[in-house]
């Protein structure tokens, strides 16, 4: 491409809503904390390694029987609600700021479970019942 010589008309995203291709062999829950794996596809929020937190599901999708992108996952980055886990995991107040990591569609823990789990986002706030969890791609990945 060579420089602009007159106005250009650039489209553009809000980047309210996202959408991505889901994973093969994947069911994903409206209100699930979603992520995106080495491929590049939309998972469920899970104990595993590779993956990095993008938002949460906007609806259901069913890609169980499918190959991967054969469905896509409409989803929301943002900062959401999600359980705390407990014991030597449990997020505190003294995690705000820090990296929050994924054990299922639903829960964050304070560590990386010896290196099996990925990051789900950055603790925003937390209180009694769970955890406020700030999902965004790039920030997580720059993290």
């Amino acid at each position: 491409m060579t420089a602009l010589t007159a106005d250009r008309s650039t489209p553009s995203r809000a980047g309210i809503s996202r959408s991505g291709a889901v994973a093969a062999s994947t069911t994903i829950y409206a209100g699930a904390m979603l992520m995106r794996d080495a491929s590049g596809y939309i998972v469920e929020g899970q104990t595993a390694t590779g993956l990095v937190g993008v938002g949460r599901a906007e609806k259901a999708v069913d890609n169980s029987a499918g190959s991967a992108g054969d469905k896509t996952a409409e989803f929301r980055p943002g900062t959401f609600y999600w359980a705390n886990s407990a014991g030597a995991d449990e997020i505190t107040i003294a995690d705000i700021g820090q990296k929050a990591y994924a054990v299922d569609d639903q829960t964050v823990a304070k560590t990386d479970g010896t290196s099996t789990r990925s990051p789900a986002g950055i603790v925003d706030d937390v209180d009694a019942n769970g955890v406020w969890v700030r999902m965004d791609e790039a920030l997580t990945n720059a993290a």
